[in-house]
């Protein structure tokens, strides 16, 4: 058996190939902002996704420049910070039989104001220090108040001074609040001036 049909005689095809050209009455009919709708379409397109994309691109680049200046920050507050608490911690802690290397110590990170005080009254220092009790410092806590328009930084610190009463028996410790101001000088930060606040 055959799939075939048999077409009877008479009878109209089921497969009829379309004779002339196709019907163009829609096209001709077509309202004219539609055709302009179809002209312009693709460069709005075009130019809005470009604008969205600049946008975002923009964006990202402020954020990535907020970014930078913020870690940049970030490291110079850690490098004046860990500088501070650790000079604190030696100022603070005094050693009667070594009056001299400390008084040394000092200078060689004082620079400023701080360095011209501390050399005019070396002498003075050098002798309270001679008949001081030893002590030992250690630094509670210290932030950066503000970056000045020299590169310095004004820090505030909180130290606490522990010290042995003259008969051995007894600690005392005193806490007090600096305000420091660090610079720069090359790659190694010194101590510009130094207040203790009351």
């Amino acid at each position: 058996m055959s799939p075939r049909r048999k077409i009877q005689p008479g009878e109209r095809p089921l497969l009829v190939a379309p004779t002339g050209r196709p019907s163009r009455w829609w096209t001709l009919r077509r309202p004219t902002w539609q055709l302009r709708s179809r002209q312009w379409g693709l460069p709005l397109t075009a130019a809005a996704a470009a604008v969205v994309a600049l946008a975002a691109i923009t964006a990202c680049i402020l954020m990535l420049v907020s970014h930078e200046a913020d870690r940049r920050t970030t490291v110079k507050d850690a490098a004046v910070l860990t500088y501070v608490r650790a000079f604190m911690a030696e100022f603070t802690s005094i050693d009667p039989f070594h009056a001299n290397d400390y008084v040394d110590r000092i200078l060689d990170q004082a620079t400023g104001d701080f360095a011209k005080q501390y050399q005019d009254h070396a002498n003075e220092i050098l002798l309270g220090i001679a008949r001081a009790e030893p002590t030992k410092g250690t630094v509670l806590d210290a932030g950066v108040e503000r970056w000045n328009d020299d590169g310095s930084a004004t820090v505030l610190v909180a130290t606490a001074v522990a010290s042995k009463s003259p008969d051995g028996k007894q600690v005392i410790e005193n806490t007090n609040r600096w305000v420091a101001t660090a610079k720069q000088e090359g790659s190694q930060w010194k101590i510009s001036n130094l207040l203790q606040v009351m």
